[in-house]
């Protein structure tokens, strides 16, 4: 009895450190994957906004999300209110680096543009705004109050 209950203790040890260090690895994962497309998004900044493109060099906003996504590995629909149905939204206070960020420019009630969450306020995204470009942005300048919600892919 003595040595089934030793057994068991190892058994109950090996599975914690299993969930404990599985854990750390897909928070790891996670943060390496958004690092990853981030670095991509930026060094697409200043690429023109084109109407129905997906990259490579030009890009609506949805087609720049699902570009980065894409070239990630990670499958996501290709327009802005599919991209907004992925996942459960997250408020403002919940988003975080690498998160997908959707807006109601036109204040028409429905999601009409996207973008990735870099942190610190500010976002990246294909704007066929003044910029018309790929473009970093401050979420709680113009965009704050159509700032829908957020998605983490993961």
């Amino acid at each position: 009895m003595k040595i089934l209950k030793s057994f068991i203790f190892i058994l109950a040890v090996i599975a914690t450190l299993y969930v404990y260090l599985s854990a750390e690895s897909s928070t790891q994962s996670k943060a390496k994957k958004s690092d990853d497309l981030i670095a991509l998004a930026k060094s697409k900044l200043g690429s023109p906004y084109v109407y129905a493109k997906a990259g490579p060099d030009s890009f609506d906003c949805s087609g720049f999300v699902y570009y980065l996504f894409n070239e990630n590995n990670i499958d996501i629909p290709r327009t802005s209110i599919a991209q907004s149905k992925i996942g459960s939204k997250i408020t403002r206070d919940e988003i975080k680096r690498g998160d997908l960020v959707f807006f109601d420019t036109s204040l028409k009630g429905h999601v009409n543009h996207s973008g990735i969450y870099l942190g610190d306020g500010k976002f990246i995204h294909a704007s066929s705004g003044k910029a018309n470009s790929v473009t970093i942005s401050d979420i709680d300048g113009w965009y704050k109050d159509k700032f829908r919600w957020g998605i983490s892919y993961e």
